[in-house]
């Protein structure tokens, strides 16, 4: 049987190689776009992003690729949304004067105030796992994931029920989310060593469920992406604290 397709969403915000090679030592088939058909056709989509929320809600709509990623999601492919792409997926963020977001997590993404300490928050920090779910299976309690950013969700301005895990920061914030078909983390697995590919072969798995699904085949209309395929793989970017 053939990989499951998971396209990379390609808007000039992202440390794409980085993601890209996570995903292939996941098994996947990768495929870098901004096009919205190839999109589509895929298996499962990874929103990536760094920088600032407005930027990269502009270079998104800019892309046309805003409205197709909503779409993705409502129609039950594999979502992950990773660092500013996690922000990206809730209502609202308060960086930038106020912008909206795509809407698809329940909540607002706010500055961590000075009081936390040092922002940004940069650097090793532990997993606090809440509840279990398929983006987490085989992840510990207490594992090391690697965080980079000023804004973040916290648990009281995000639906409860989507959280899946938090970090301790002078206080609690989100660190990941699952809501049915839409998986979110704060941190960059592809800089978070075994932990962080754990969570890309999860979510290549679920994908790897769609990829086989009627309803996939349906969807895909016989197209074929065509895979790009980066040299080697680095299993992290730096190394966790205890390794």
């Amino acid at each position: 049987m053939s990989a499951a397709r998971v396209a990379i969403c390609d808007y000039g915000v992202g440390n794409l190689r980085s993601v890209e090679r996570a995903l292939l030592h996941a098994g996947a088939e990768v495929v870098l776009t901004g096009d919205a058909e190839t999109m589509r056709a895929c298996d499962g989509v990874v929103l990536p992003g760094v920088g600032a929320f407005g930027a990269a809600a502009d270079a998104l709509d800019g892309a046309g690729l805003g409205e197709v990623v909503k779409d993705i999601a409502r129609s039950g492919t594999p979502l992950l949304g990773v660092c500013l792409g996690h922000q990206l997926l809730f209502e609202h963020s308060d960086e930038n004067g106020g912008r909206r977001g795509l809407g698809l997590l329940p909540g607002r993404i706010v500055r961590l105030g000075a009081e936390r300490g040092k922002v940004p928050h940069m650097g090793w920090n532990q997993l606090q796992l809440t509840r279990e779910s398929p983006l987490t299976g085989g992840v510990e309690d207490g594992a090391h994931v690697y965080f980079v950013h000023s804004y973040a969700a916290l648990p009281d301005t995000t639906d409860a029920g989507a959280v899946v895990a938090t970090a301790d920061y002078g206080g609690p914030l989100v660190a990941i989310c699952v809501r049915d078909n839409v998986w979110s983390t704060q941190f960059h697995p592809e800089k978070s060593g075994s932990t962080g590919l754990r969570i890309y072969a999860n979510f290549v798995r679920a994908c790897a469920r769609e990829h086989i699904s009627p309803r996939a085949d349906a969807r895909r209309g016989g197209s074929t992406p065509t895979p790009s395929f980066a040299a080697g793989v680095q299993a992290n970017d730096s190394v966790p604290p205890g390794a």
